[in-house]
């Protein structure tokens, strides 16, 4: 599977977000800096993220976003959704051209689909023993 740079930006905010102290909002420019992010392609992001409820705005001049649920709940394929990225086998972008899917079992696209509905965000920031990125 290949993700597109919107979905490797989704899902590096999100974990961002997960790894900062609950319920203070932390600003898009901080996130776009600490991720090394292009501070503009974020904002489109965030929008589609909070659009999709994963995350919530908090205005005024603390202001920023946080999480709108338990990292627990928040799946990788849940925000691949929100941020609208496809889920294909990396040489394959056409969807209805699926050689690897033999007759009477599961595509890759469902196989792909149904790991990462299993994996969350907590279960990656365990796995990542204190996820932070050193500049």
């Amino acid at each position: 599977m290949r993700l597109t740079t919107k979905g490797r930006y989704g899902v590096r905010a999100v974990v961002n977000l997960a790894a900062k102290e609950q319920n203070l909002p932390v600003p898009i420019s901080l996130i776009a800096k600490e991720e090394e992010l292009s501070p503009e392609f974020n904002e489109q992001i965030f929008f589609k993220l909070k659009k999709a409820g994963l995350i919530r705005s908090i205005r005024g001049p603390k202001g920023g976003f946080v999480l709108n649920q338990n990292p627990s709940e928040i799946t990788i394929k849940t925000i691949l959704d929100a941020v609208g990225e496809p889920l294909y086998p990396a040489p394959c972008t056409n969807p209805s051209r699926n050689a690897l899917s033999p007759k009477g079992r599961l595509s890759p696209q469902s196989c792909m689909a149904e790991f990462l509905r299993d994996y969350s965000e907590a279960s990656f920031q365990y796995q990542s023993e204190g996820y932070h990125r050193e500049a």
